[in-house]
């Protein structure tokens, strides 16, 4: 079994080594609570068939196959929300759709990529999902729909590692390079696109690297305190907090891990 690895996870890693080694390896529940999103699974799906399903024998789709699509997605929706889904999608339309002479199928819509990493001895399985990717004359421009009500940017560090993988799981998959990753916030229409370098590649296969140092020689896995810690899951269990700290919960069963021999010396 190959050990899996996403841009949350090395996130993790790279903020608090002991949070990740709490939350991933000792698999220690955390208190986190994820509020509803319906609205945004809604413009999502409706989204994806939009762009999935035109036929594309016309330059672009009408505005009432975007509509169709959203009656389809928001039947479980309170009357507000259908009301303000189908707002969003109309100032999208206007914004992305009508105003282009031509609307190209992408390459791919809502799915889950992967790829297999080697470092040293050790076999990774990078996981990530987009939500479309369009082909370029250059490259390849992932594009994550963001449906929350602000525009809230990943740090430059988490920015840099999501891209860092998602170029090397993308080269892997389609043999095209990464040259844009970028964010759409549905309820502004604010697109933010990052740039993307074999240098991204290069920094993400660094950090994969030392986290396999650890995992390879079981390691302490040492707390970095900062600014966060307040707000950290497992801050009851970390010796870097002031005051009590609690037991951890029994070791549950560890993972297997893939070790990945050379077939001659």
């Amino acid at each position: 079994m190959v050990y899996p690895i996403s841009a949350t996870k090395l996130r993790t890693y790279q903020r608090c080594a002991y949070a990740y080694y709490l939350k991933y390896e000792r698999r220690v529940e955390s208190n986190e609570f994820y509020g509803s999103a319906a609205l945004g699974s809604a413009l999502h799906q409706a989204l994806a068939e939009s762009y999935r399903d035109w036929h594309y024998r016309e330059a672009k789709p009408h505005r009432h196959w975007f509509d169709h699509c959203w009656n389809k997605y928001s039947k479980d929706l309170n009357v507000g929300q259908v009301r303000e889904g189908r707002r969003i999608l109309e100032s999208y339309y206007d914004r992305f759709v009508d105003k282009e002479a031509v609307v190209r199928q992408p390459l791919a819509v809502e799915g889950k990529i992967q790829s297999k990493l080697q470092v040293g001895d050790l076999e990774f399985l990078i996981t990530g999902r987009y939500d479309r990717i369009d082909f370029l004359p250059d490259g390849l421009e992932l594009i994550d729909y963001k449906s929350g009500r602000d525009v809230d940017l990943p740090t430059n560090g988490d920015m840099e590692l999501q891209i860092g993988l998602y170029y090397i799981a993308l080269e892997q998959t389609y043999q095209q390079s990464l040259k844009y990753l970028s964010l759409l916030y549905l309820r502004t229409g604010e697109k933010i696109r990052f740039t993307a370098s074999r240098q991204h590649k290069k920094r993400a296969l660094e950090i994969v690297a030392d986290l396999a140092v650890k995992l390879r020689q079981d390691e302490a896995w040492v707390p970095t305190p900062g600014q966060g810690c307040d707000r950290c899951s497992y801050s009851r269990y970390c010796s870097a907090m002031p005051g009590q700290t609690a037991a951890l919960p029994e070791l549950r069963p560890a993972k297997s891990l893939q070790l990945a021999l050379p077939l001659s010396a």
